[in-house]
């Protein structure tokens, strides 16, 4: 079930990729104006966490396959440290922007940057949330050997994420 929600987001955002490469096109000027306003790093320090979640994932799912129920609880938590990090710092820029006065339907670049940014923002609440629920179960040790597809469809969804976020921040970030 997690493969067909996965195909149909990979689907929806590959369309919204796709509009703005066509955009980009079109527009050369606005879209160098617009992208001239992100901050690289930030989008690099987002990048660094949400790898490190999908890591914490992976770790967390083996932690369980090998029966390590305590140790996979602890790397649930580490990967919803690395959502919620995102979080916080993605947080930051929009509410920096909105404080600058930055308007969201200023043009086809920034309609664009904000369907993009703000749907995989969703996608990254949805993936901490889950997170969560992984890590308050699994403290009752409920995860092991024979019971670990929750964990692993969880880790699925938010690689599905980070693989979104891979094409997003070059696209958006730093192809000019």
């Amino acid at each position: 079930m997690v493969w067909l929600l996965v195909l149909a987001e990979l689907l929806a955002f590959g369309l919204l990729f796709v509009s703005f490469a066509m955009a980009r096109w079109r527009e050369p000027v606005v879209f160098a104006q617009g992208q001239a306003e992100l901050d690289l790093s930030t989008g690099a320090l987002n990048t660094v966490l949400l790898v490190a979640a999908s890591w914490a994932a992976v770790r967390a799912v083996a932690a369980f396959q090998r029966d390590h129920r305590v140790a996979g609880a602890r790397w649930l938590l580490v990967a919803l440290g690395g959502a919620l990090g995102f979080l916080v710092v993605k947080g930051h820029e929009f509410a920096g922007k909105l404080g600058a006065g930055f308007d969201w339907a200023t043009d086809s670049f920034t309609v664009l940057y904000t369907l993009l940014t703000g749907f995989h923002f969703l996608h990254v609440v949805v993936g901490a949330v889950i997170f969560m629920v992984l890590w308050w179960n699994a403290r009752s040790g409920v995860y092991g050997p024979a019971n670990h597809v929750a964990p692993a469809s969880g880790a699925v969804f938010w690689h599905m994420v980070d693989l979104l976020w891979m094409v997003l921040f070059p696209l958006v970030y730093v192809i000019r």
